[in-house]
């Protein structure tokens, strides 16, 4: 376990963008990628935003035949996958194909293939339905895409768990290469779900914000006139190595993998406990597991979803790890501008963070202009700030009290 694991290529489709530079480019700027609603007609809907991924082309990386065989997440995932393989230099280099393996994370997988299916069931009988609807529906195909495209055949499987699912993703690949298990390993996340069946899904929960006539400010984690989150889509995929496999290769390091802490809060199906317990113990154990005080941590990317309770119980857990230091914490919030990723969202959230390290700078927590209260922490909420990131942790928190936190740092 004494393996070190670092990061060594990033890949990402957004709704800001769909590389890596246009999601920093995106962030930086304060940018919003919320809109209304393209896909599909939501007169019908109380909330009627998303944060869509716009000017998608996966064509310079998949076929137009295999294109019609995948759900929009698996090509999500594909595109982010490839972008974080080049990125790496991985094709250029002999990689054992044993010694390589894939963990994707979905919260949900491909439902908008099981809708447009049933439909054709229930409208066309039992014919029209697709050969190819179980792989494009299931939520561990875009691991198995990708694993076959590449021919890795180490450890290859999903992670299911809600929001929480990619950094479950990572902190599963980041322990296999630790282990001894795998020498590289792909993961990440994907998601696309916005659709009639999710969005009426969300809705009757009440978890969405009805900032329908002003979409670009309805996503304002901490901030008092929260409503809901806004849902988004779209894919975040890293390259994780063992260290001194990436500095014989000689290929640029953008992060080191640190430690992770894993909790449940035995709570509700939806709601967070409302004292941040999970969340609490998630970062107290990543902390530890990183080997460092919590002092030491300078900076957390938060969950800050711009739901009521949710963010109320990050910002006391994070009080209740972290005591006096809280305060000289900066904590954002990506959500405020990518909206909530639900299953690819803690790997965009890494990849934001390894960004803020090679620029040098913080991203703003957007549209807290009304700050709540009872988050009464550094948000971030005036714009970019020069920093440098020593410790960071990550957090990400799941329906059904899936919690995990991350912590990584610059490369040393």
């Amino acid at each position: 376990m004494n393996r070190r694991v670092v990061i060594t290529g990033m890949g990402v489709v957004s709704p800001l963008g769909s590389t890596v530079d246009d999601l920093w480019q995106g962030l930086r700027s304060g940018a919003s990628g919320v809109r209304r609603i393209t896909y599909f007609d939501t007169k019908d809907l109380t909330s009627q935003i998303a944060s869509e991924v716009t000017g998608f082309e996966p064509t310079e990386y998949i076929e137009k035949k295999e294109l019609r065989r995948m759900d929009l997440a698996q090509q999500y995932a594909i595109v982010a996958s490839e972008q974080a393989v080049s990125m790496a230099g991985l094709k250029e280099t002999e990689v054992d194909p044993d010694r390589a393996g894939v963990v994707i994370g979905s919260g949900i997988g491909g439902i908008a293939t099981f809708e447009k299916q049933h439909a054709l069931l229930m409208n066309s009988g039992p014919n029209r339905v697709s050969p190819f609807f179980i792989p494009m529906m299931i939520a561990d195909m875009c691991a198995g895409l990708i694993s076959i495209r590449l021919g890795y055949r180490g450890p290859n499987y999903a992670t299911v768990s809600a929001c929480s699912s990619s950094g479950h993703a990572i902190t599963d690949a980041m322990r296999i290469i630790q282990r001894g298990e795998a020498d590289v390993m792909i993961t990440g996340g994907s998601e696309a779900a916005i659709t009639p069946t999710s969005l009426a899904g969300f809705c009757q929960a009440k978890a969405l914000s009805t900032r329908n006539d002003d979409p670009e400010h309805a996503s304002r984690p901490f901030d008092m006139d929260r409503d809901g989150f806004v849902i988004g889509e779209g894919a975040g995929i890293v390259i994780l190595e063992e260290y001194e496999s990436a500095k014989a290769r000689g290929v640029e390091i953008f992060g080191e993998m640190l430690g992770a802490g894993m909790s449940g809060d035995a709570h509700h199906i939806t709601a967070p406990h409302p004292e941040g317990i999970g969340a609490r113990r998630a970062m107290e154990v990543a902390v530890k597991d990183a080997g460092i005080e919590l002092t030491d941590i300078n900076y957390v990317n938060t969950h800050g979803t711009s739901t009521g309770l949710g963010d109320i119980a990050e910002t006391k857990a994070i009080k209740q790890v972290f005591g006096d230091h809280a305060a000289k914490l900066p904590c954002n919030s990506t959500k405020s501008m990518v909206g909530h990723l639900l299953g690819a969202a803690g790997a965009v959230e890494l990849i934001s963070s390894l960004l803020e390290i090679k620029y040098g700078m913080l991203h703003p927590t957007t549209n807290l202009v009304n700050p709540d209260p009872e988050c009464d922490l550094d948000y971030v909420s005036e714009g970019t700030r020069d920093y440098t990131i020593e410790y960071g942790l990550s957090n990400s928190f799941g329906f059904g009290g899936h919690n995990i936190s991350i912590v990584f740092g610059p490369p040393k």
